[in-house]
């Protein structure tokens, strides 16, 4: 039996030899019991042949060694559990909301933590890891050509219906000066309506990162301080064009000699249709040109002050103002 012969195993036979009950009443040890077992196997000659693979010490080497071979198969799957499991608690850790730390610091770490969430999701808003960010450059290239186009269009409309001639219009400075500005000045109105799209467009992703952590008003606070720096800043690009005109437009200008017709004809003669028309051809290619400047600067100067702060500072006047507060008011 024990050579597997008779009866063959998938792991061999292992002979043990136990203290008997004589042994148990004198109370011998287990050490002497194991010394007399080694010396049993290797005296008797029917089990001298196998005394290197019986015996308890064997068996215990034996068993140790398969026990380490079951462990190990049985780790990846351990190991995948466990894994599982983190994440399920993970989840339900974050839908029941982490613990609330009970000291100063504790609190003041949570607060720049759920800032630095926060901070991270609208930025990658902006930069189109997540959606909503490509709204704002859909009013550049969309909604602010069109507004300009719509105030070209109703200034050309007004220059050729023009109901007679007016002396005040036609003096040379004065006259180009004022159909200029009556027209430049109508480009205030998309530029604001520029800025306030894109303060719209902001809030909307603010709201978005705040749906994902809890961070309060401050974020819509600072949104409203930069629209207000980028209305100021951009109704300073059109009022610049409004107040000085680029002289050097007009002297790139063909110039016709006879323009005023002789001083001996009436006020009337002087100035004819086709000399009037070409004075608003004169004023439309000067408009033209400053609303195709302005398509980029107004771009740039809401690209400056209100996308690329937001994306910037966002939360420093918050930070500044959190470190002002005393602990007391920071925990409350």
């Amino acid at each position: 039996i024990l050579e597997g012969k008779s009866y063959r195993l998938k792991f061999p036979w292992v002979g043990v030899v136990n203290r008997s009950q004589a042994d148990i009443n004198k109370n011998v040890d287990m050490i002497a019991a194991r010394r007399r077992e080694r010396e049993y196997f290797s005296t008797t000659p029917e089990y001298r042949h196998l005394a290197h693979r019986m015996g308890s010490e064997h068996l215990a080497k034996m068993l140790s060694k398969h026990l380490e071979t079951v462990i190990k198969s049985r780790i990846p799957g351990i190991q995948s559990l466990i894994n599982k499991t983190i994440a399920e608690l993970e989840t339900e850790s974050s839908r029941l909301g982490n613990p609330i730390a009970a000291d100063a610091g504790g609190k003041l770490y949570t607060i720049m933590e759920i800032c630095r969430l926060f901070d991270q999701n609208f930025r990658e808003h902006l930069d189109g890891v997540r959606t909503g960010g490509d709204k704002v450059y859909n009013i550049f290239d969309n909604q602010l050509p069109a507004a300009l186009k719509i105030i070209l269009g109703s200034s050309l409309l007004k220059l050729m219906e023009a109901d007679g001639y007016q002396p005040h219009l036609i003096a040379p400075e004065q006259g180009y000066r004022r159909l200029i500005e009556s027209t430049l000045i109508t480009i205030r109105s998309p530029a604001e309506a520029a800025v306030d799209a894109s303060h719209s467009i902001l809030k909307d992703l603010v709201h978005k990162a705040m749906s994902e952590t809890p961070v309060g008003n401050a974020a819509i606070e600072s949104l409203e301080r930069m629209r207000v720096q980028s209305k100021k800043a951009t109704l300073q690009l059109v009022d610049m064009e409004c107040c000085y005109l680029t002289v050097e437009f007009f002297r790139k200008l063909p110039q016709d000699v006879d323009k005023g017709g002789s001083a001996t004809q009436s006020i009337f003669d002087r100035y004819n249709d086709s000399y009037l028309r070409r004075i608003g051809s004169t004023v439309l290619s000067y408009v033209n040109m400053v609303c195709a400047t302005l398509r980029h600067s107004i771009r740039k100067s809401i690209v400056y002050c209100q996308v690329r702060e937001a994306k910037r500072s966002l939360l420093d006047f918050f930070y500044t103002e959190l470190g002002k507060l005393e602990v007391r008011n920071v925990l409350s």
